[in-house]
């Protein structure tokens, strides 16, 4: 048997393997269910009530999309272009840090000068710790996926330094957490009394535009060129090395935007655990997604579901909220294969 390549997969073919893998993964989550004492049906549906069965439950849903659309993005942009970017949860909190340093009271600018001004710092700072790897890779022939893996683990220990030294808030009765943000740098609240602010919106709109630089742009050309051969398009005269830090220093700062989103919008001072593990997450949406832009807010929103519905699942029928862990893992094996066979069909010699 060997899988022979398929030149033009119709829409069918495009999508019944993802839908086959989500479903793959509820399959496997009710097993699991059954084996932890649950009833699947039971499991699934405090899953949903949890996520979205009051207002309260939803707005919450989106809360947690937030970040997850910013590191979806980035994933999502840097895999088109055979970037393989590991280092989204690094850059998320390279654009915290930038948003704690300047939001307690550096600047001490109005808000609809100041918020905009830290955003953008936040997404070049993010950017720039995208650009080494990006430069060993194309200078050097370094493995992304190696320098971006541990660079996460790398800039945490530097942000743990931070909030013990530099960073750390006088006032925290010792606790390792920055100082609070001022007014002026925080992002307001979409309802009022719920945790919801405009960073859901401004990753709405980060989806919007990457889509649109994916498909009206040459840069977008250009960067599923290089994805797709780039030997190819280098012989198309194509500059596959400024494409592919292009796409580094875009990729960098919408995982960035996720720092900062989370810090001015949410937490209000950045702590070392204000990722939950948002930038290998936002690997998982990106993949759900296909690499679509705006797939990856429908897969951040289905992800943010499982993950605030098993919470509620959890407390209501004493069923492990592991169970959401695993059935986004097996989703994500699924897919993989799922996208394999959506180019490739399998036939006999």
């Amino acid at each position: 048997m060997r899988l022979e390549p398929i030149a033009d997969p119709s829409l069918a073919r495009r999508l019944l393997p993802p839908v086959l893998a989500i479903a793959g993964s509820f399959l496997v989550a009710s097993l699991l269910a059954l084996i932890a004492g649950g009833n699947p049906l039971a499991v699934f549906g405090a899953i949903i009530k949890g996520a979205v069965g009051s207002k309260f439950a939803l707005l919450e849903t989106l809360n947690r999309a937030t970040p997850l659309i910013f590191t979806g993005l980035a994933v999502a942009v840097a895999f088109r272009a055979k970037l393989w970017n590991i280092g989204a949860e690094a850059q998320l909190y390279a654009g915290a840090v930038v948003t704690a340093v300047l939001g307690t009271g550096v600047l001490q600018w109005p808000a609809a000068l100041l918020l905009p001004t830290i955003a953008i710092l936040s997404m070049l700072a993010g950017a720039l710790l995208l650009l080494g790897p990006a430069l060993l890779k194309t200078r050097l022939g370094v493995d992304e996926v190696v320098t971006t893996l541990l660079l996460n683990f790398i800039f945490l220990l530097f942000v743990s330094y931070l909030l013990e030294g530099p960073l750390k808030d006088p006032m925290g009765m010792g606790w390792p957490k920055s100082p609070r943000l001022i007014e002026e740098a925080r992002l307001p609240r979409i309802v009022e009394g719920l945790r919801l602010h405009w960073g859901f919106v401004l990753a709405l709109i980060a989806a919007v535009a990457l889509w649109i630089i994916n498909t009206r742009t040459t840069l977008g050309f250009e960067m599923r060129a290089v994805g797709q051969n780039a030997e190819a398009a280098r012989f198309a005269g194509m500059p596959v090395t400024g494409v592919i830090l292009k796409t580094a220093l875009l990729s960098g700062g919408l995982a960035a935007l996720a720092g900062f989103s989370e810090v001015s919008g949410l937490k209000g001072s950045l702590t070392l655990d204000i990722s939950p593990g948002y930038g290998y997450t936002g690997i998982v949406v990106a993949m759900l997604a296909l690499l679509h832009p705006l797939g990856v807010v429908a897969a951040a929103l289905f992800v943010a579901a499982i993950f605030v519905g098993a919470n509620a699942m959890s407390r209501a029928l004493d069923v492990p909220t592991y169970l959401a862990d695993i059935m986004l893992a097996s989703a994500l094996l699924m897919m993989v294969l799922a996208i394999l066979l959506t180019k490739f069909r399998v036939v006999r010699d």
